[in-house]
């Protein structure tokens, strides 16, 4: 039963953590969608991060059903397709950092104004048909 309490106390420090990380790392996210470039690798931890989080949000609950005994087997479904969301979310987030952890690429750039005109564009290509 303490093993229980420990790892509630262990998810709980884990989510704070990331959260704080999230929030440390917001107005470099601020500036750089403001400025229409961000660092892929950047964006991949943020992604990776924010999905985590969700996982350990949901791992929490999973834990509080078994330990306060208020499950049930809807809540149960529920929390099995959110699990399953959250590991497909940290999953792509670990691939791509791994991607450009192996080919040393850090310091990658997207161009988010650039991919907004080329959207706007087709749009107005589009509507000129």
């Amino acid at each position: 039963m303490l093993i229980n309490y420990l790892l509630i106390v262990l998810y709980v420090v884990a989510i704070g953590c990331s959260l704080y990380i999230i929030h440390r790392h917001k107005a470099y996210f601020h500036e750089r969608f403001r400025k229409g470039t961000i660092s892929i690798f950047m964006l991949a931890m943020l992604f990776f991060l924010a999905a985590y989080t969700f996982k350990m949000v949901i791992v929490l609950l999973i834990r509080a059903t078994v330990i306060f005994g208020y499950g049930s087997p809807e809540l149960a479904e529920w929390l099995l397709y959110g699990w399953t969301l959250a590991q497909i979310g940290t999953t792509a987030g670990l691939i791509a950092l791994a991607w450009l952890t192996f080919t040393g690429k850090y310091d990658q750039f997207m161009a988010l104004r650039r991919l907004d005109r080329t959207i706007e564009e087709e749009g107005k290509d589009n509507d000129q048909k």
